[in-house]
């Protein structure tokens, strides 16, 4: 089954060093991890040669999908996902509040 994830999705960060931390899903990889904005900060050299930034920077580094859960548009704590078919269409809601995920 594949990630009930999208790009620009709210999360929070359910385990790990920045457990509880919140923020946008910037990128899904092909291997299925997320990246989130503000969350796994990792330091990274990189030479003027290759980029417009040189030095060491701060970027965020993937995350299993099984580490983040959806925000609740509703609650704002963390809950899962599910499909269900409404109006005839396909939609994501959250478990918790059955509020429909855009």
């Amino acid at each position: 089954m594949g990630v009930r994830l999208k790009k620009d999705d709210l999360v929070v960060v359910t385990s790990g060093k920045d457990k509880g931390v919140e923020g946008r899903i910037l990128d899904i990889r092909k291997d299925g991890r997320v990246i989130v904005a503000g969350a796994n900060i990792v330091k990274r050299h990189q030479s003027a040669q290759k980029f417009a930034e040189a030095g060491i920077i701060d970027r965020p580094a993937p995350l299993q999908p099984s580490n983040v859960m959806l925000k609740d548009p509703e609650t704002g704590k963390p809950t899962r996902v599910r499909y269900e078919v409404r109006d005839g269409e396909k939609v994501r809601v959250a478990v918790k509040s059955g509020v429909v995920i855009k």
